[in-house]
């Protein structure tokens, strides 16, 4: 009888932070670059113009086939951030100037900077009055809760604002009954799908969905390329001006190099989904196991989702380790070879709690022990053992460093 083989072992450092940036996938850098060397503005009339203008509209074609939108009605920008700045401020400056009173901004507690800071803006510069739709302990938001807030005074609410998925914990939102409510109060309800897409099936189609943000390096393209799908109903106004491209709402030359890498990298991520979804979610599932048996102290945040029902990213992984500082699990890691994150800021070397943790009902204190631990294409039964294995010995080091300033 032959001995038992040894668990596999990862060939390298292992990447566990596809939540932060996805590795640029191959026939995303060979798009990028076969477009640079082309050239040429695809506004241009002459060949090498009329070329780049192709490659850009294919791009576009591909990209809103994967959103299930129409190729006009996709904006093509920078990144995340871009596209959910020109929602939120375009939507509330379209919305005002139709009736003044429209005032109230409402996002949920968990929302990605890139949203919660433009609605910020918009109540300490412009007269918004900004209202939190709460999330429960699991980060779900409850569209009762929402309907209620808007049947007060519909006619005040210039926008809502709810992530398809949240970037830390995972939690996927009710996205269609979400827009069912806004539907309802024909309010516009703006999405940032940056983390839902390549992960989940995202459709611009839903009643009441008003925009969407999505962004290329989450899924393999290189940073630098992102949409935002503006429904052709939709009112909405530019932030920048000097040109007529993309319907007058985001002016400039338009990057066909870009556009083809997003598209290159949208294709392959949207190909498999189901099939790579589902395996995803099975890895997620035995690092979940491997660290609660590991260290059994430490606590799942966000749904458990077994069996798969669509309620956690099928690649994310949080926990908090009571006790540790998170930053000191993260270093420790990194030395060790396992690249993740805290999905916490820190200000000033001052370690800051998740604001989406506190607004889960975890105390500061708690907060301050998170790990963030996330799956994407390349990733293996390999990588995930190696980490269990390696935790213990990290998570008890991390335990006698204590919290900072305890």
């Amino acid at each position: 009888m032959s001995d038992p083989q040894p668990p596999a072992q990862p060939a390298g450092p292992v990447y566990l932070d596809h939540a932060a940036t996805h590795p640029v996938l191959p026939a995303a850098a060979r798009a990028v670059q076969e477009q640079l060397l082309r050239g040429g503005n695809p506004s241009s009339l002459h060949a090498s113009g009329r070329a780049a203008r192709r490659v850009l509209e294919e791009s576009r074609d591909a990209i809103a086939a994967a959103l299930e939108a129409d190729p006009v009605e996709v904006i093509l920008t920078s990144g995340g951030t871009e596209a959910d700045n020109l929602a939120v401020k375009g939507l509330w400056e379209a919305r005002t100037a139709q009736h003044p009173s429209r005032r109230r901004v409402i996002v949920s507690s968990i929302e990605h900077p890139a949203v919660q800071e433009p609605a910020e803006h918009l109540s300490q510069h412009c007269g918004a009055q900004l209202e939190v739709l709460e999330v429960d302990e699991l980060g779900r938001t409850d569209p009762a809760q929402l309907k209620a807030m808007l049947a007060r005074d519909p006619g005040s609410v210039a926008l809502v604002a709810v992530m398809w998925a949240n970037n830390e914990v995972g939690t996927v939102q009710p996205i269609a009954e979400l827009a069912e409510v806004c539907a309802e109060f024909q309010v516009p309800l703006h999405v940032d799908a940056v983390q839902a897409l390549g992960a989940l099936p995202i459709s611009s189609r839903l009643p009441g969905l008003t925009t969407i943000a999505v962004s290329g390096h989450k899924i393999g393209a290189p940073v630098g390329s992102g949409a935002l799908v503006v429904g052709r109903a939709a009112q909405i106004r530019p932030l920048l001006h000097g040109g007529g491209q993309q319907r007058g709402l985001r002016p400039g030359t338009l990057d066909a190099a870009g556009a083809a890498g997003f598209a290159a990298a949208v294709r392959e991520a949207t190909a498999d989904l189901p099939e790579q979804a589902r395996r995803l979610a099975q890895l997620r599932d035995r690092l979940i196991d491997g660290i609660r048996a590991a260290v059994p102290q430490a606590v799942l945040r966000g749904p458990l989702d077994r069996p798969h029902s669509g309620l956690r990213l099928p690649g994310n992984v949080h926990f908090t380790f009571p006790g540790c500082e998170g930053d000191s699990l993260l270093f420790l890691l990194d030395a060790a070879g396992f690249a993740t994150s805290t999905g916490s800021a820190c200000t000033a070397g001052v370690p800051r709690p998740s604001r989406v943790l506190l607004a889960m009902g975890l105390d500061e204190r708690t907060a301050r022990g998170a790990q963030r631990f996330t799956l994407g294409r390349g990733s293996t039964e390999a990588d995930v053992d190696a980490l269990v294995a390696a935790l213990p010995q990290i998570h008890a080091r991390a335990l006698a460093a204590g919290l900072s300033g305890a």
